[in-house]
């Protein structure tokens, strides 16, 4: 595994780590510092998975997905008390905002949580809240939940119906706005979870889905049409039929990508392999993500770059695929429209101070 080495034009690199961003794929469970980590497990009386953040760094290199799925579960049992995810949802809105970015959705499992930790559900999404709140209070920055059902849990696919139970009877101001699908795809395809994506449909919540990540194309395909997904998680083996791709284009599919998670997991052997540039070419609406970021040891930021160094990204480029984020973010049109308004401002005054290549509004 390799990362491009290529060194940005000084103005790139300051028009990527300023302007300002939207990340619609991040888990709030694998965005814990590693300090954190570490203190949280040494709070709750848990024996962490490393003693120590270099420990940390080489637990985090993965063999494959299931490797990285070993690493998440092992991040996820040092959270035991709302106070926690309160604390890691206030550290996220802080490393958010030193990359200015304004708005997140960020999945969490609530019904692994609840189960396997002994929260409770209410309490843990009050938690959650509390950290929302000061985020937003202190740096401006806005987050949402999209709670996922963890398709190959222990107890799948009732994960998924207690989940659909909990976040159906919340209010607005509880900040979960979509239902998705987590988990490991490999034989666990869409099909037993379409009741209760129905249900939250009904209910009037959004609704996206892990797919063609570490299976094929075909269960993309299954997730747009068993469960209704309107954003896909991933999707980067969409490539392989070029009929889907067709079908993601024709209907404004949004793929969710991550190519450093992809990399560190196996999913490509490198990025010269990755479809990302080649989906982006054939049309379909792609946006770029972080997935785990302490874990992949990136970014949101430094997935940016590697559009730049790997693809040759240039700044109209970045910002076509910034504002592509928040226009398929689960967000009220009032405010989408507020803020692409304050985008488009700040990618001219940008692009103007750097002397950076303009683009029409």
């Amino acid at each position: 595994m390799s990362l491009d080495s290529t060194v940005l034009d000084p103005r790139l690199d300051a028009f990527i780590r300023r302007m300002p961003k939207v990340e619609i794929h991040v888990h709030l469970e694998g965005s814990v510092r590693p300090e954190t980590l570490l203190k949280l497990a040494e709070r709750n009386g848990i024996a962490p998975p490393a003693p120590d953040e270099a420990g940390l760094r080489d637990f985090f290199r993965f063999r494959d997905f299931p490797h990285f799925i070993e690493a998440y579960i092992a991040v996820c049992t040092c959270l035991r008390t709302p106070e926690d995810f309160a604390t890691i949802v206030r550290e996220v809105g802080e490393d958010a905002a030193a990359q200015n970015i304004r708005y997140l959705e960020l999945h969490f499992n609530p019904e692994t949580n609840v189960r396997k930790r002994g929260l409770d559900f209410h309490e843990m999404l009050a938690g959650m809240n509390r950290g929302r709140a000061e985020a937003c209070e202190r740096w401006g920055v806005e987050m949402r939940w999209i709670a996922d059902g963890v398709r190959d849990s222990e107890t799948s696919p009732f994960s998924v119906t207690r989940t659909v139970d909990w976040i159906t009877a919340l209010s607005p101001e509880d900040g979960v706005v979509a239902l998705g699908l987590g988990g490991n795809e490999v034989d666990y395809p869409p099909a037993p979870f379409a009741a209760d994506f129905a249900r939250a449909r009904a209910a009037g919540l959004r609704t996206v889905a892990h797919a063609g990540e570490t299976t094929g194309h075909a269960t993309v395909c299954d997730s747009l049409d068993l469960l209704g997904a309107e954003r896909i998680g991933h999707g980067v083996r969409a490539v392989e039929n070029p009929a889907l791709v067709e079908r993601l284009v024709r209907e404004r599919v949004p793929l969710e990508i991550c190519p450093t998670s992809n990399l560190c997991t196996g999913v490509v052997r490198s990025l010269e392999e990755h479809p990302f540039r080649a989906l982006d070419e054939a049309g379909v609406l792609v946006t770029v993500n972080s997935d785990d970021p302490p874990l992949f040891g990136t970014t949101l930021t430094d997935e940016y770059r590697v559009l730049a160094r790997q693809w040759g990204y240039d700044a109209v480029d970045l910002q076509r695929i910034a504002l592509n984020a928040l226009d398929v973010a689960f967000l009220p049109e009032a405010e989408r429209a507020r803020m692409r308004a304050e985008f488009l401002a700040e990618y001219a005054a940008l692009r103007d101070e750097l002397r950076l290549s303009s683009v029409p509004a």
